[in-house]
């Protein structure tokens, strides 16, 4: 036998096609970027300007993944909504902080190079990136045969955002008897699909023969870059949190000052089908509110004068209404009343 012959691509590495999706990310990263002339994709760094409308500018970033909803998207050979799933996740995160999106990089890890699957995962990631006005501006693909099996894969993203330091939302800002404002979520964004996956494999349940759940599984996490940052721009937002894993109580201690409380009435919480057919299934309340964000995708904390400029900023399908109040209490989060699943 001649060693001499051994190559990258017998251990499962295709350098060609891998340089086959990076020139194809260079053509549609160009839909994203505010300098048309400017392209960063295939360099060793990417470069991209501070705003100058930006007196005291201070960065902000924020990495996440999607989860296990990924084994969804591969369940169902549909994979161009996770890219959005994957910016939404990153840049919701730095709004809470009063940060705009300003550039946006992704990491795929799979098992062997396949165009089609990566071009439509890209493809959802510059949706996000348009919807969520930032740019796309690098990222990195490996290609692992020897840690990941057929098929699987997982992606993760990194956002960087900007905000004028007098603009930071910070948490003294919150004060006693500003409201909390959910704002709808579309569904179950990218949390709680272990326990989802979980359920459907425990049942039995043919998702491909599903259409209710085809549809719900792989509903793309809702952006909300666009309105928040407007009312940020007035000056109009206390505090806010982005509802993820650990649902309302987790996310919303988080942004609460000490000797101030998140009081809330859970029976003025809107849910979505998707988690009447969730706890349907056997899981309890505590459950449900722990794992998923139980159709709050968004929460403003505002002064109540300020509500009626809140709720012209979004549209019909995503308009924030009144869950609770802050009040004086040693405890960060309290709720009272039980969330109507079948609403």
């Amino acid at each position: 036998m001649n060693d001499n012959n051994l190559t990258y691509q017998q251990s499962g590495v295709n350098i060609k096609e891998a340089d086959k999706f990076i020139k194809f990310i260079s053509l549609i990263a160009k839909k994203t970027k505010q300098n048309k002339k400017s392209n960063n994709i295939g360099g060793f760094g990417s470069i991209s300007n501070i705003p100058n409308s930006i007196n005291n500018p201070t960065i902000v970033a924020s990495t996440d993944g999607v989860g296990t909803k990924i084994e969804i998207a591969n369940l169902l050979n549909k994979f161009d909504t996770i890219g959005i799933d994957l910016v939404a996740m990153c840049v919701n995160d730095l709004i809470v902080q009063g940060a705009k999106p300003l550039l946006f990089l992704d990491y795929i890890s799979i098992n062997k190079i396949n165009l089609k699957k990566l071009k439509s995962i890209i493809k959802g990631i510059v949706k996000g990136c348009k919807i969520s006005d930032c740019e796309l501006a690098g990222g990195e693909t490996a290609e692992m045969p020897g840690t990941y099996s057929k098929g699987k894969f997982d992606i993760a993203g990194f956002s960087v955002g900007i905000v004028d330091k007098k603009k930071i939302l910070l948490k003294k800002k919150i004060k006693k008897n500003n409201l909390i404002l959910a704002v709808p979520s579309n569904g179950l964004h990218s949390n709680g699909f272990s326990l989802v996956r979980h359920i459907i494999n425990k049942k039995k349940i043919n998702v491909k023969r599903n259409k209710f759940l085809k549809i719900e599984l792989l509903k793309p996490t809702k952006i909300y870059v666009k309105e928040t940052l407007s009312l940020i721009n007035k000056n109009i937002i206390n505090g806010c949190a982005n509802i993820t894993g650990g649902g309302l109580q987790d996310n919303l201690t988080r942004i609460i000052p000490k000797g101030l409380c998140a009081n809330l009435e859970l029976n003025k919480i809107k849910t979505q089908p998707i988690f009447n057919w969730i706890k349907n299934q056997g899981v309890n309340d505590k459950e449900m509110l722990n794992t998923f964000n139980c159709g709050v995708g968004f929460c403003l904390i505002i002064e109540s004068k300020n509500l009626k400029i809140v709720e012209k900023i979004f549209n019909k399908n995503y308009k924030p209404y009144i869950i609770g109040k802050i009040s004086i209490d040693k405890k960060k989060y309290k709720s009272n009343g039980k969330v109507n699943w079948k609403n």
